[in-house]
């Protein structure tokens, strides 16, 4: 088996690492995306007093809230005031928790969600993403149909990171993404809020990592990316590199997109799925 490169942000990849290296599969770590707490955390705040007096008066604020990540549902919880319930759980509440992948959910369970509470596209899914998801919650919108968006936020975003997003957004695939779910809730007589919990950034990198990153381009390492932009960060944090040698597996078509438009000269395709990815290598070696 060739090393792998997880690019995922520092904590999801530590623990990516340690369970490849438990399958007897070579791993190191280049994160990708910085993850960190936003600079304003008020509306963050907001949304958890208007959470909060829904469950006190029965006129709830939201019907769903839809999380994009893990790193959504941990930065949008590690933000709830003491003393306030989260409404998931509550004797009679209807509020549902919806994400697009088994990751969001167990960080979901992690923090309290009643796993009766949580709706996501069903494991044996061809993919986990927004458009599996809308499949599942299609018949819960209804006219009126509150739903507040629990996402990141990427200030100062590059050339380089655009293009990536641009990229994994072709017209030709189906759908676009969490933008395009927001319009499907919108069409079906659905009203969408958005709140961001936490922020992405470029890697800080020291030069023992990009020693790395230069060899992985070209010593026949696989890298692994679950998100387009962090094709982009890549792009915009090593313009110089030739990528023609590198080999890489995505986690989504989006996502194998953007990579071979960054020139990757061998890229698969897996689901996001540790065994699947590992799999993914296997079978093609």
């Amino acid at each position: 088996m060739p090393r792998a490169i997880v690019t995922r942000p520092a904590k999801e990849a530590r623990a990516w690492v340690a369970d490849l290296r438990a399958l007897g599969v070579d791993a190191l770590a280049l994160p990708l995306i910085t993850i960190g707490p936003v600079a304003d955390p008020a509306p963050l705040a907001d949304a958890w007093r208007r959470l909060a007096r829904s469950g006190a008066d029965g006129d709830a604020a939201y019907d769903a809230l839809m999380f994009v990540s893990g790193n959504a549902v941990s930065h949008f919880f590690a933000q709830r005031p003491a003393g306030v319930a989260h409404g998931f759980a509550e004797a009679g509440s209807a509020l549902r928790a919806w994400v697009t992948g088994p990751a969001s959910q167990s960080a979901l369970q992690a923090c309290g969600v009643a796993a009766a509470a949580i709706d996501a596209p069903a494991m044996e899914g061809a993919q986990f993403d927004s458009e599996a998801l809308w499949r599942v919650v299609r018949p819960r919108v209804v006219p009126g149909y509150r739903v507040l968006i629990v996402r990141g936020n990427a200030p100062g975003t590059t050339d380089a990171v655009s293009a990536a997003r641009a990229a994994s957004t072709d017209t030709a695939a189906q759908g676009v993404g969490r933008d395009w779910f927001a319009q499907q809730v919108q069409a079906a007589g659905g009203v969408v809020d958005y709140v961001v919990a936490y922020e992405r950034r470029a890697p800080v990198w020291d030069a023992a990592q990009r020693a790395l990153m230069a060899q992985a381009a070209r010593d026949g390492s696989v890298w692994i990316f679950s998100s387009a932009e962090a094709v982009g960060y890549l792009l915009a944090s090593a313009p110089q590199q030739a990528w023609a040698q590198a080999r890489a597996v995505a986690t989504h078509t989006r996502i194998a997109q953007a990579v071979r438009q960054a020139g990757f000269g061998t890229v698969w395709e897996s689901r996001p799925l540790l065994a699947e990815v590992v799999a993914s290598i296997e079978s093609r070696l």
